[in-house]
């Protein structure tokens, strides 16, 4: 009798290597964060990051991003580790791709197709799922040459219309069909969300806002008692999700947003912009910060700028410093075993107490210092409530 034989169906973690440029006065620990937040992000696209390869340059090649000697020294490595894709920290011209690609005859993603790659496998609503094909469609449409490179015709001259050029031609035009679909089936979707908020205009809103992985959808569910998705992987979080919530006798709508990141794609931006309307028209902004992460002075500044891109900047704030259980000072000699962990008062009396009034420091994951928290939210949702409806009951 045959043995029988089995066959593992389990997808092959695709192996990596990251590529990224340091520019003149970039500092080194500014350029390893950079590539620790895109390995995070291949980590959460599901690949397994194998080596990383980092050259100074005064601006990117115009060929090959990088240059041919670190070309080559990536191709022997691709080579010799049998390397599944390279992934290059900031967004590839159509041109560097066509000839990176042909150079490593591998896989090769920029940053922005990584991110979209995440968003495609995140989006679960009818809305997300819409933007997402958008930012994918828009991002490959300069990108189709690439595509059809065994059938670029010979040489040019007249009667050399190759049907290489007809297939891309033919392509454009049905991406640019789809793209003005999708278009005017978001416009859709927007009305009928806005319809939803206008119902909703009751009560006080508050939005969760933060870059990505900080804790907002642990907040989100340690207030309003209800299973958000939560995880420690990047956009974790893609669709808004708005829950009605009560403390104590004060009901508001709190919603969870998509976190900001670095070097976001441009028309990924523009997609979401409707996505987040939620936080253009709340009246109260909690603002979440990851205490613990080594550079969260810069997270919380480009979680700034894109507020003021969104035209929310001068909102009504609240600055929760999150993870105070994992924060540690740092020391100038940068020796783990030294640094300190701080109070609850050595965090108040620091400048991020100070310079962000108002500012809580809490920990979502042990309950810590959370009902400071919810008083100050409370104050601030009763005082903006009283005024704008005096008259109601539930209040008295």
């Amino acid at each position: 009798m045959a043995r029988q034989k089995f066959y593992d169906t389990a997808p092959k973690q695709e192996r990596a290597v990251l590529v990224g440029v340091i520019r003149p006065g970039e500092k080194p620990e500014e350029t390893r964060e950079y590539l620790d937040e895109l390995a995070f992000l291949v980590d959460t696209a599901g690949g397994l990051v194998e080596q990383e390869f980092t050259q100074k340059m005064l601006k990117p090649d115009r060929a090959t991003f990088v240059g041919t000697g670190k070309l080559e020294e990536i191709q022997a490595y691709v080579r010799s580790e049998e390397i599944d894709m390279v992934v290059f920290d900031d967004e590839l011209s159509p041109s560097q791709l066509r000839n990176i690609e042909r150079e490593l005859q591998v896989k090769i993603l920029d940053r922005s197709n990584l991110i979209l790659d995440i968003f495609a496998g995140r989006a679960q609503t009818a809305q997300a799922k819409t933007q997402v094909e958008l930012a994918q469609l828009q991002y490959l449409l300069p990108r189709l040459t690439r595509l059809w490179t065994h059938l670029e015709r010979q040489k040019g001259g007249i009667g050399m219309r190759g049907p290489g050029e007809t297939q891309i031609e033919s392509d454009r035009r049905m991406i640019l069909e789809k793209i003005s679909l999708l278009k005017s089936r978001l416009k859709q979707i927007d009305k009928q969300n806005e319809t939803q908020r206008k119902n909703r205009t009751q009560l006080i809103r508050v939005a969760l806002v933060g870059y990505t992985n900080v804790g907002k959808s642990t907040i989100m569910n340690m207030l309003s008692k209800s299973e958000v998705f939560a995880e420690n992987k990047l956009f974790a979080t893609l669709d808004t999700t708005v829950r009605k919530v009560v403390v104590e006798n004060l009901p508001f709508l709190l919603s969870d947003t998509v976190g900001f990141i670095r070097k976001l794609p441009h028309h990924l931006v523009e997609c979401f912009k409707s996505t987040l309307d939620e936080v253009r028209e709340a009246d109260i902004l909690v603002h979440v910060v990851d205490v613990s992460h080594p550079n969260f002075e810069d997270q919380i500044h480009v979680v700034n700028e894109t507020l003021k891109d969104l035209g929310a900047r001068d909102k009504e704030t609240i600055v929760v410093f999150n993870k105070i259980d994992a924060y540690v000072s740092p020391e100038p000699d940068h020796q783990e075993e030294e640094r300190l962990l701080l109070t609850l008062e050595d965090f108040k009396n620091s400048w991020m107490g100070n310079d962000n009034a108002p500012a809580v420091f809490i920990s979502a994951t042990n309950k810590e210092n959370v009902e400071e928290f919810k008083k100050l939210l409370y104050d601030r949702i009763y005082e903006m409530h009283t005024s704008r409806y005096p008259y109601d009951r539930l209040l008295y």
